[in-house]
């Protein structure tokens, strides 16, 4: 009768190895879907904008600092090296749009040259940040 017995505490134990394998599939799909934030590399001061909307899609980010520095994928680059970085990151992201988070201390004209030198490079799609503090 004991032998009876053990056979039925052996033959009650789950088997944990299919809610593993769910488990490890819902990890490798969350990783795939999550859209990983991007950033510039410095800390910039938008200025407030009533009318701002947020745009999710832009996929390559452009930074100029209060002190009129230019910054691409967190690496300050020199204003003639905008169109160059700007060419390069296109072709990692043909579909994308790029994002000026300018300072609302630095210059407008620089401004206004970093987005010649992003349409020079064969982005039509250009958006400048800005805060909506609704």
């Amino acid at each position: 009768m004991r032998r009876k017995n053990r056979k039925k505490v052996e033959d009650s134990a789950l088997d944990l190895t299919p809610m593993m394998d769910i488990v490890f599939i819902m990890l490798i799909f969350f990783i795939v879907t999550t859209s990983f934030v991007k950033e510039t590399g410095v800390d910039i001061n938008r200025p407030n904008a009533e009318t701002a909307e947020r745009d999710e899609k832009g996929n390559i980010l452009v930074a100029i600092t209060s002190n009129n520095e230019i910054w691409i994928d967190k690496r300050r680059v020199d204003l003639k090296a905008v169109r160059a970085n700007i060419e390069r990151l296109k072709i990692e992201y043909p579909g994308g749009s790029v994002i000026i988070q300018a300072d609302k201390e630095s210059r407008s004209g620089l401004l206004v040259e970093a987005m010649d030198q992003i349409r020079l490079a064969g982005v039509q799609n250009i958006s400048i940040a800005a805060k909506n503090d609704n």
